[in-house]
């Protein structure tokens, strides 16, 4: 991997932003375990705009002469939008070491933080001694540390990460230590929205804790947006079964965003849907004589509610009606 890494504005709006990679130092203590924790860069990826944002904060905080406060970024958006893999491709490029962290509503400060534990001392007694929890762990070497669904945790999670959030920096142990914010550190988060749709388990977030993040939306990308990811990592893709997909996922999550419950769907189209699950189906069912309808009924319809179907097939019926005759690879 080089030593630079350019993130090119794919609006064309702003300049190239060049920045220097990470190392793991040789003298972090699980210096190898880390280095396999560093992602490989996902050849298929496409930037929406997100990376560009992340390189873009990134390079503040490298140029600031003045006392500078580092900003944690919180990625909003509804599910299959991609906003973990964002995350995941910073770390990647970055050459940092990449630690998902999910805060279920069954996860416990103590199983982040870490707790003390009864060993043997291989002398038929006992001895107590400090394990870290997960944040701990990431947080004593160079990391990316991505605390997936922020907004399912519980209060007691979210308080004992205020200190790490602001201007303390650090965590302190329930053992005595404290464990600061190193300046190789890079602490995120990813978020559904909080309103009536069915993300079970999320809820508002306390607006202190809010306070400490930087939240950033990412929406549904758009047909252009989707043209490419499908053209990238499919080149031998139709033309014409890309431009039905895209423009039937579009209108899918246009509907999604209606506020007309009489006509707007429940279930967005998810990227996992456009870009994995129905060319899988292309290929299955090449030789049917509707393959785009075979895949939208095997791997599409079967993650919708019944009671939602029906929105569905009027979203079918209005954008595609009949798909493109197969093959749909060259």
């Amino acid at each position: 991997m080089p030593d630079k890494v350019t993130f090119t504005d794919p609006t064309g709006e702003g300049p190239p932003i060049e920045l220097e990679a990470f190392r793991v130092p040789p003298d972090v203590p699980d210096r190898d375990q880390r280095i396999g924790k560093i992602p490989a860069p996902d050849p298929f990826y496409v930037d929406l705009g997100m990376l560009y944002r992340f390189a873009a904060l990134e390079e503040v905080r490298r140029s600031s002469s003045e006392a500078f406060v580092p900003l944690h970024v919180a990625v909003r958006g509804h599910m299959g939008t991609g906003k973990d893999h964002d995350i995941e491709q910073f770390a990647a490029l970055m050459r940092l070491p990449y630690y998902r962290i999910p805060l279920t509503g069954e996860v416990r400060d103590v199983t982040l933080i870490g707790s003390t534990k009864l060993h043997g001392d291989g002398k038929g007694g006992t001895e107590s001694r400090w394990e870290d929890g997960d944040i701990t762990r990431a947080l004593r070497g160079p990391a990316v540390v991505n605390l997936s669904e922020l907004n399912a945790a519980g209060a007691e999670t979210l308080f004992a990460l205020h200190g790490l959030l602001d201007r303390y920096r650090a965590l302190d142990l329930p053992n005595g230590d404290t464990v600061g914010l190193r300046s190789d550190v890079r602490l995120f988060g990813t978020m559904n929205p909080t309103d009536l749709r069915d993300y079970a388990g999320t809820q508002t977030l306390n607006k202190a804790f809010a306070d400490r993040w930087l939240i950033w939306e990412k929406d549904f990308p758009r047909e252009q947006q989707l043209t490419a990811m499908l053209e990238r990592r499919y080149p031998s893709m139709k033309p014409a079964f890309v431009e039905a997909l895209a423009r039937l996922t579009v209108e899918v999550n246009e509907s999604f965003r209606a506020r007309d419950s009489a006509t707007r769907v429940e279930t967005p189209m998810s990227l996992r849907s456009i870009l994995d699950r129905v060319p899988a189906g292309l290929r299955m069912f090449a030789e049917a004589p509707d393959p785009l309808l075979r895949s939208w009924q095997e791997f599409v319809l079967p993650h919708i509610d019944h009671y939602d179907r029906d929105h569905y097939e009027t979203v079918w019926s209005a954008v595609v009606r009949k798909g493109p005759a197969g093959p749909p690879f060259a």
